[in-house]
């Protein structure tokens, strides 16, 4: 018997994305994020005023529905769900 486990080499946990307490960034950065999903994630579905949604992103993000990660490796933030 083998234990393959013990061969295979574990992720740097430098590179792993991380969230971002919304307290720690300005109104101006999160008003961005929301920008950047409601294009994201509705501009290009046929949505005539993607940025109608901006209120409720930024609403979810309030509650946290939407949460904000770091991706380390491509030095990005972006929202998404939590984990």
């Amino acid at each position: 018997m083998s234990d393959e486990t013990g061969h295979r080499p574990q992720p740097d946990p430098r590179q792993e994305k991380f969230k971002v307490d919304k307290e720690l960034l300005t109104k101006e950065q999160l008003n961005g994020l929301a920008e950047e999903y409601c294009t994201r994630y509705h501009g290009l579905n046929d949505t005539e005023n993607p940025m109608d949604e901006r209120n409720r992103v930024l609403e979810a993000i309030h509650k946290g529905e939407l949460v904000v990660w770091f991706d380390p490796v491509e030095n990005t933030a972006g929202l998404g769900v939590p984990e």
